[in-house]
This record gives structure tokens, sequence and C-alpha cells, in this order.
């Protein structure tokens, strides 16, 4: 919470030196950037979740912010940032994954397509309260071959439930204070599931490479 408020007095710094609507120019750029051109793989606290809570708290406190207005922009911007990470992992493949840094970033792209397959069309929705998955996922679908349908589907659930859903969270855990508390609650459930399913993943992805040695110290017996 300490980077959220702290996050919390940049933006309305920001506010109060470009006024409204560049506000939502900037709040919207950067959830698109997040996802479209990679820039939350570097800087995931400000184009992520912290970002949008801050967002909506500041719409609480505010004249002039509309807060459906800039959560929907929010998932306008979240819906678009994943469309062009799908379309230019479908159009060029594997190999734009393995010009993505060196061998921590390659480590990360492999969990995140052992996710994929595990998860499937849910893969798409729960990444967006994933750091690295709402960053690779939409381009693994494309790399993948996922059915354009389905991903658009899943893209629209993911950006409502993510982009929409914690901005209008946290401007009613600013603006009503006998809904604070369910606000967090709500967040903690998103945040939790979020772990849950990164356990689940990683589980897998442990048994998956023990069957693997096992199969290995087999055919080589």
């Amino acid at each position: 919470m300490l980077r959220t408020a702290a996050l919390d007095g940049q933006l309305s710094d920001l506010l109060g030196q470009v006024g409204v609507v560049v506000f939502y120019l900037v709040v919207w750029g950067l959830v698109f950037a997040g996802t479209a051109l990679f820039v939350g793989v570097f800087v995931p606290f400000i184009t992520g979740d912290s970002l949008l809570f801050a967002s909506g708290i500041i719409a609480a406190g505010a004249s002039g912010i509309d807060i459906w207005v800039l959560a929907i922009g929010v998932g306008i911007a979240a819906f678009l940032g994943d469309q062009v990470g799908f379309l230019l992992g479908r159009r060029y493949g594997r190999p734009y994954l393995d010009r993505r840094g060196g061998p921590r970033m390659q480590r990360v792209i492999t969990r995140t397509e052992h996710f994929y397959r595990t998860f499937g069309w849910w893969s798409v929705v729960i990444a967006r309260f994933i750091p690295w998955g709402r960053v690779f996922v939409p381009v693994i679908a494309g790399v993948g071959r996922m059915g354009y349908a389905r991903f658009v589907t899943a893209n629209i659930v993911g950006a409502l439930a993510w982009g929409v859903g914690i901005t209008v969270i946290g401007y009613y855990a600013a603006s009503i204070p006998g809904v604070k508390v369910l606000a967090y609650v709500i967040a903690g459930v998103f945040i939790t599931a979020s772990v849950i399913a990164g356990i689940r993943a990683w589980r897998l992805e442990r048994a998956d490479r023990a069957a693997s040695a096992q199969a290995d110290v087999s055919s080589a017996q």
C-alpha cells in the first residue's frame, strides 16, 4: 500500500499540472503501453494494478474526473494493448519472443508458455492480475495460434474485470468509507486468485520437469 500511496501522490501532482484530459490520456497510455510495448516488463508498478487503484482514488477526490470515463477508457486501453500483443505474436511467431532480452527474460517467457498451456482461454483473463502474465500471455496466445474469437472474448472479460474493476474499486474505496473494507477484500480476492494460479502453474511445471528427468533417466538405461 505504500507504493500505491506514493503513486497516488504522483498522479495527484500530475493532475494539478496538466489537467483532466491529459491525466486521462497518461493513465490510458500507460495501461496500453504496459502490454502492447512491453513496458510492463520493466516498470510493472506504474502500468499495473497500483496505477488503476491509485487513479480511482484520485477520481474520487478530484473535481472534473468522471470515474466511468476513466474506467471505461482504461478497459479499452487494456483491451487494445492485448490485441496488439496477440497480433504481433501471430504475425512474427516464436522468433519475436526469442528477441525479448536475455536468459532471465527467456525463463519468464518459458514459464508464461506453460501457464498458457495450463489454463488456455482462462490464462488471458487470469494473466491480467499477474505482471509477467499480463505482458506475455497475449503474445504467446498469438504465437500458439489461439482462435481469434476465443482470444477476443477472453480479452474483453479480462479488460472489464481488471481495467474497469480495479479502477472502480479504487474509486469506491476512497469515496464511500462504508465500502472501503469491502473494496480491499475484493482487491485481496483478485490478488489471492492470481497467487493461487501462479502456484498451480509452478507446481505443474515442476511435475513436468520431474517427469521429463525421469524419462531421460529411463531412456539412458
